[in-house]
């Protein structure tokens, strides 16, 4: 049975049993306690919470999932994957156990046809009345197994849902492991469907094998997973995940590419393609930390892996192509994003090939002064600053017949995910503890009942303060921050005191006002609230002008510059949007100019989300929307799902100054724009700029450009000159090499400002560099090292930097040092170059 067939005969079943299709929500989850969506039940949070009430007590979904906990198994076990697809049924306190229990076997052993012999059961160590459930639709005793929390028992976050869960697994063969069941071999039986009996609230700090319980859930709740990937490997009689028809079109061309085979490289780059796709279509990309860099993480390994397999040509374009080509027909975003994921791995790729190299002529050096070990400080650079997993740099230390000191890598990596721990720590417990308060006020008050889209003010009542500077009011006219858009401002007035609106946030469906009392003292009590009606209208005009200026964007561009993130403020906007390279903004700024002059009226409607989708209108990158939306028409040209405010007709949004245009990131661009008031005042101050130009270079503005062009032309030659100058510099400096058992060294005084520039262009020629100079009556000296040392060039300054009167700075390879005594710097670099001399002779021996 082929993936499509699973998942229609999947939603099928639970259709005909009152299901209702959720779609699948995005990977980058609303919920601020997941990095990714890494289970189907993640949307349904809030109903399981009784946070929000379901339109409908039972759904079912197909769920996109990234989990990178189990990173290390991918390509070694059959079932591992860091990308996957959840098949879920949820019940909101409609049905519970016997129906899960007695569903999940009826469709495995009735509608995907598995030999019921080979499923096998576990259950929580004391969930009797699950066992007599199994035991009653015939699963023999011997077959379920009962296990503790870390296999059994489901949880998500802190505090968040949980409760027991019971899985189903399939007996792939003796082949494939030992007898004994779950329990005592995963490979062999794998895990395929894991039913969550949701009925508990799990809390922090001390408990039952770490899992204490706050209490019950407001009702009895059913979450389900079956992994569409375990699911389809058996169905497909595949030896694992990865020769399923899912990964199996990936796996086939790394295997075309490569010039050997080594199997689990080559599983991993199948596998990890897919995930990779997948981040970028939901609108990750690479960065330094958060999403960006378990991305850049999975695109590094795949990359090493195909190295590892003898493919130096690019590999993740055509790759991630073949996933687009094989899965776009059910995910529809694959096509829709299919150039932003190509121009993102063909970018990133690039770039990490000039970390690669460096990466490696730093394992080669180290490799080639090691007399028996490889550091682990220099196996863990390797890792963390160029990106080689521990395994290629142990493979490497073989070839040369060394080893590496694991233990002391090890430590390090406990270290830095230690600190990465800590800080992650303090700021989610901060952050469980204002949802703790927000969400406990929720349940007491209700939510904000927003009235901003009809009035300005309205009278209403202060029900909750939050640590002295957090109002919570019962009807609120203050657009709370969201879209995009910045939340509003204003003044509050009660019979006790007189409070200043600072900012407007939203949270848990409450609108929650930052305030500052301006006098009397702040407690509950009736008031009127008033919002900062110029600031909103300057806000509305940036708003309309987005829409604008997006819809203009992809009419030059095409639909591929889709938003990926916007900031709309009183007078000025910001947008982000996809797309490979700089843009020519002028002739934008033309068409959303004329456009908002023709006065195109601006109309605000609700439907349903289908209708709205139907209807052709965008929904914007990142937000979440429920069953009913709120459209935003501008003229023909425009139609978003959007909850901010906006001006009634589009000439009160104009006109629009684009001020600027640059790339944020791989494949991500960024527009920026002054509206209204702000735009006119901008292109008054140009036009001053301009005049005071024309004076001062007494040049009539129509031969401004000629003058200027002269001026840079001047420029240039100078610069280059300059660099003459300092490669004839380098390459005499470069004659003067000591030899040394330990390496080379270049020391000299120069009578150049730029020596941390002479010093990268030398340490190419030499191991070790001492330059000194005086300028404008001070001492400044700069040291550089080659990569093998494993010291920092600043310890070789110190001495030296006592010497003039001053310290040593900078990290890695180059350090500087300066002080007022220019005098002493003979005696200065005496003391540098005779540290410097010591680290050779200590290298050498």
């Amino acid at each position: 049975m082929r993936s499509p067939d699973i998942r229609t005969t999947f939603l099928d079943f639970f259709r005909e049993r009152g299901h209702r299709a959720v779609p699948s929500s995005p990977l980058v989850p609303s919920d601020p306690t997941l990095l990714l969506a890494n289970a189907g039940m993640n949307q349904f949070k809030p109903y399981f919470l009784g946070e929000t009430t379901p339109d409908h007590p039972r759904a079912m979904s197909v769920q996109k999932c990234v989990r990178t906990s189990d990173i290390e198994n991918v390509g070694r076990t059959a079932r591992h994957t860091t990308f996957f697809e959840m098949l879920g049924n949820f019940s909101f306190g409609d049905y519970f156990k016997q129906e899960a229990i007695s569903w999940s076997w009826e469709l495995l052993t009735e509608h995907f046809n598995l030999d019921p012999s080979r499923l096998w059961v576990t259950v929580y160590l004391d969930d009797d009345e699950t066992v007599r459930l199994w035991r009653r639709i015939g699963v023999p005793s011997d077959r379920i197994q009962r296990l503790g929390m870390k296999d059994n028992y489901w949880s998500m976050g802190i505090p968040g849902p949980c409760g027991p869960s019971s899985e189903l697994h399939y007996d792939r063969g003796p082949q494939y492991g030992p007898e004994g069941g779950p329990a005592v071999d995963g490979e062999r039986y794998h895990e395929l469907w894991n039913l969550v009996f949701m009925q508990n609230l799990r809390g922090d700090g001390p408990g039952k094998e770490g899992y204490p319980i706050l209490g019950e859930l407001p009702a009895k709740n059913i979450d389900t997973g079956l992994g569409l990937d375990r699911l389809a490997a058996i169905l497909q009689d595949a030896d694992g995940v990865c020769d399923t028809d899912l990964v199996g079109p990936a796996l086939r061309l790394v295997r075309e590419l490569a010039a050997h085979d080594e199997p689990v490289s080559s599983r991993i780059v199948a596998e990890h393609s897919r995930s990779i796709a997948f981040l970028i279509a939901d609108g990750v990309l690479p960065s330094p930390d958060g999403r960006g860099h378990v991305l850049r993480r999975l695109m590094r390994r795949a990359i090493l892996h195909a190295r590892r397999l003898g493919i130096d040509d690019p590999v993740l374009a055509p790759l991630t192509t073949t996933v687009v080509d094989g899965l776009g027909g059910t995910w529809p975003e694959l096509t829709t994003h299919a150039d932003l994921i190509r121009h993102v791995v063909t970018s990133e790729e690039e770039g990490f090939e000039q970390t690669l190299r460096h990466g490696t002529r730093f394992l080669e050096t180290a490799v080639s002064r090691s007399t028996g070990t490889i550091s682990g400080a220099t196996a863990f650079k390797l890792q963390d600053s160029y990106g080689f997993p521990i395994d290629l740099t142990l493979d490497a230390a073989r070839s040369a017949g060394l080893t590496v000191d694991e233990d002391a890598f090890a430590e390090l990596v406990e270290e830095r995910r230690r600190q990465a721990l800590e800080a992650g720590r303090s700021t989610k417990k901060d952050a469980i503890e204002r949802h703790d308060t927000y969400r406990r006020l929720r349940a007491e008050h209700g939510p904000t009942e927003f009235v901003g889209h009809d009035t300005t003010e309205t009278e209403t009542r202060v029900l909750a303060i939050v640590n002295g500077t957090e109002v919570i009011l019962d009807r609120s006219p203050f657009y709370a921050e969201g879209g995009g858009q910045v939340g509003d401002t204003g003044e509050i007035r009660t019979p006790t005191a007189t409070l200043r609106v600072l900012d407007t946030r939203a949270h848990d469906g409450m609108h929650v006002h930052t305030v500052r009392v301006m006098d009397g003292e702040l407690r509950p009590a009736p008031g009127h609230a008033t919002v900062d009606v110029e600031r909103r209208l300057a806000t509305a005009r940036s708003h309309t002008a987005t829409h604008v200026l997006h819809a203009m964007l992809r009419r030059v561009l095409g639909d591929h510059a889709a938003q990926r993130g916007s900031r709309v403020e009183p007078g000025r906007l910001r947008f982000d949007f996809a797309h490979h390279s700089p843009v020519d903004v002028a002739p934008v700024q033309t068409l959303v100019n004329e456009y908002l002059l023709d006065d195109p009226d601006v109309h605000v409607w609700e439907a349903s989300r289908a209708e709205a989708e139907t209807a052709g209108a965008l929904a914007p990158f990142g937000e979440q929307y429920g069953e009913h939306v709120r459209i935003v028409d501008i003229g023909d040209a425009s139609r978003e799902l959007c909850g901010g405010t906006h001006v009634a007709h589009g000439s009160q949004a104009g006109p629009v100054r684009v001020i600027g245009e640059s790339s944020i990131g791989t494949g991500l661009r960024r527009v920026e724009a002054l509206t209204g008031p702000d735009a006119l005042r901008h292109y008054d101050h140009e036009h001053h700029v301009l005049s005071e130009l024309v004076k001062l270079l007494e040049t009539p503005p129509d031969r401004l450009h000629q003058r200027v062009e002269t001026l840079l032309t001047a420029q240039r030659e100078l610069r280059t000159l300059h660099r003459r100058q300092l490669d004839d510099l380098v390459t005499t400096l470069a004659s003067t090499t000591e030899q040394h058992p330990g390496g080379r060294l270049i020391t000299r005084t120069v009578d150049v400002p730029d020596l941390r520039t002479v010093a990268t262009k030398l340490l190419p020629h030499t191991d070790a560099i001492i330059l000194g100079t005086r300028q404008n009556a001070k001492a400044t000296l700069v040291a550089a090292l080659g990569p093998a040392f494993g010291t920092p060039a600043r310890d070789l300054l110190a001495r030296a930097a006592r010497e003039v009167g001053g310290g040593a700075g900078g990290k890695g390879p180059v350090a500087h040092a300066g002080g007022p005594r220019a005098d002493r710097l003979p005696r200065a670099m005496e003391l540098a170059t005779a540290d410097a001399r010591a680290l050779l002779s200590r290298s050498a021996g």
